[in-house]
């Protein structure tokens, strides 16, 4: 099996973009067991700073072409670059990130090769199909995150998806190789390169709650935005990211850049506090990995405290301040 990765770089920072390293390992991890080979595939000006961490998240292998047209993310010229480095290479499985330029490259490329293209995944798998053998099972949220659905492609080859930044995690026992790259050479055409770049500029992110190690989260039980400033003051008290269910979201009660779950985040931080979040299936997907789990609620029943390690059967607005108190304590010694 031969899996191809799809390898981005940050055009800012001029380093990987999270999710390359996250395909790499995840794609290792699908092919270890059939002896297989991960191979990356870029295409830009350089190659990015820190590349040499993909040999240490699983691949085996980064073919790159380079050339200073590329400083720019010229769609048709990287279309045609990464199909010619498909074609020769033969893959079984094409994974892209679902950035903005995955987004763009991935369909032109799936089209012009006749191939099955999933988007916007958040889970993956190598599993047995009646006769068609090991085939690629790919579950991404679907009706608005109502559902999950898993999606195969068993006429199809090679099976490409798009996967969601921070949804696959690097576990510490990847199989790590050694740095082993490789040009790829052809000949660009100019009508690849149609559009002009004036300027560049980088987009804040609101959030980024991979650099926090503590989340306060809440759901549709807060009840109301004062009820979220409880779980804000919580939050900056423990260096805290806030976030909120989608639920909480669609109340209003928090903005939509800060959601947890299916159709928002994945996030695993070494404590999640849940307030007023009853566990939804969408939710649970995009936290049940936190290191610790302490769920509030005032419902016994909530299916949030089926996955908690800790559940706290209660109204927030009596919890919080205990909380609160306890923490100012412990910092006054």
């Amino acid at each position: 099996m031969k899996i191809a990765v799809f390898v981005e770089k940050n055009p800012v920072t001029g380093k990987l973009r999270d999710v390359s390293g996250e395909l790499c390992a995840k794609a290792s991890s699908m092919a270890e067991p059939f002896r297989g080979e991960v191979i990356g595939m870029f295409a830009g000006d350089t190659l990015p700073e820190d590349y040499r961490t993909l040999f240490a998240a699983g691949l085996n292998r980064l073919i790159s072409f380079r050339d200073n047209r590329l400083v720019h993310s010229h769609t048709i010229a990287l279309k045609n670059i990464i199909e010619k480095i498909i074609r020769r290479e033969d893959p079984d499985i094409v994974l892209f990130g679902a950035t903005s330029l995955g987004r763009e490259v991935a369909p032109l490329i799936s089209s012009s090769l006749g191939a099955g293209l999933t988007a916007d995944c958040t889970h993956l798998y190598i599993d047995d199909y009646k006769n068609k053998g090991k085939i690629l099972y790919q579950m991404r949220p679907a009706f608005g995150g109502n559902i999950l659905a898993t999606i195969i492609s068993p006429e199809s080859r090679p099976v490409m998806s798009t996967v969601r930044e921070g949804v696959m995690k690097v576990p510490e026992n990847v199989s790590k190789h050694p740095v082993n790259t490789e040009s790829f050479d052809m000949v660009l055409q100019d009508n690849w390169f149609a559009n002009e770049f004036l300027n560049s500029l980088p987009k804040e992110r609101k959030v980024n709650f991979n650099r926090s190690d503590i989340i306060v989260a809440g759901g549709a039980g807060v009840g109301s935005k004062e009820n979220f400033k409880l779980l804000k003051d919580l939050a900056d008290m423990l260096g805290a990211e806030l976030g909120g269910s989608r639920a909480a979201v669609d109340s209003g009660y928090i903005d939509k850049s800060r959601q947890i779950g299916q159709t928002g985040a994945v996030v695993r931080p070494k404590l999640y506090l849940a307030f007023g979040i009853s566990g939804s299936i969408q939710h649970r997907a995009g936290m049940d990995e936190s290191s610790k789990i302490i769920a509030v609620n005032s419902d016994p029943r909530a299916p949030i405290f089926d996955i908690s390690h800790f559940g706290i059967v209660e109204d927030l607005r009596t919890v919080i301040p205990v909380m609160m108190r306890y923490l100012k304590e412990d910092m006054n010694g």
